[in-house]
């Protein structure tokens, strides 16, 4: 009895750690306020976490029990680059349809990208860094290319970098626009849309390319 209230509590400092860093950050977010939102007595945290890095690392990693929550390494066609773009974005948004401590864990994990704290080297090793490739890889091929040169890249950042948005800005999309990701057919469309600016983005790249060319 006593071991499943400790697991209990452990899981509430757990819960609220995870929506205090993902809305505030590491840095941001305060112990205090984490054991207040948990209904916890602040020395608990060191109790169960050793401290505040302790706390935040268990956050980052435990809410879905293992569950993997990324899509893996997506096999983008360069010669059907509109349904990759498409699958892409479809599948990058989708866990936002998979409730709130989905969405808050991939908005942590987001946050990490941009304000690291170390928790993100493996991340971007196994995860970031594979997906990110497979982009590019399309995008070279699509344009012919023998390897991605630096404007592959920026174009293949800028890309996702409208995709990562909608993670990292959440709580601002959701007050200044609602409907936007309200539901799971909203975030179907905001995918199509994504996939069409990148589209557009792409032709501007091509049409880039072929000026610098004619010069």
């Amino acid at each position: 009895m006593l071991q499943d209230k400790q697991q209990s509590a452990r899981q509430k400092l757990v819960q609220a750690a995870l929506s205090t860093f993902a809305e505030k950050g590491y840095e941001g977010a305060s112990t205090r306020e984490i054991a207040e939102k948990a209904g916890a007595n602040i020395s608990s945290i060191r109790y169960y976490f050793g401290d505040k890095a302790g706390l935040y690392r268990a956050a980052y990693t435990e809410p879905l029990c293992g569950t993997p929550f990324e899509q893996g390494i997506p096999d983008l066609n360069s010669n059907d680059v509109d349904k990759a773009l498409k699958q892409l974005f479809r599948d990058f948004l989708e866990p936002l349809k998979h409730g709130e401590t989905f969405r808050l864990v991939m908005k942590l994990h987001f946050r990490e990208m941009i304000e690291p704290t170390g928790a993100w080297e493996h991340e971007i090793d196994a995860e970031i860094k594979p997906q990110h490739m497979a982009l590019v890889n399309m995008l070279t091929a699509y344009f012919g290319l023998n390897k991605p040169d630096l404007d592959i890249q920026r174009l293949a950042f800028a890309m996702m970098g409208m995709a990562v948005n909608f993670y990292v800005a959440q709580d601002v999309v959701d007050v200044v626009c609602p409907k936007l990701m309200g539901s799971a057919k909203a975030i179907d469309t905001l995918s199509e849309r994504l996939a069409g600016y990148a589209r557009a983005m792409l032709d501007g790249e091509s049409k880039r390319r072929s000026q610098e060319n004619k010069q």
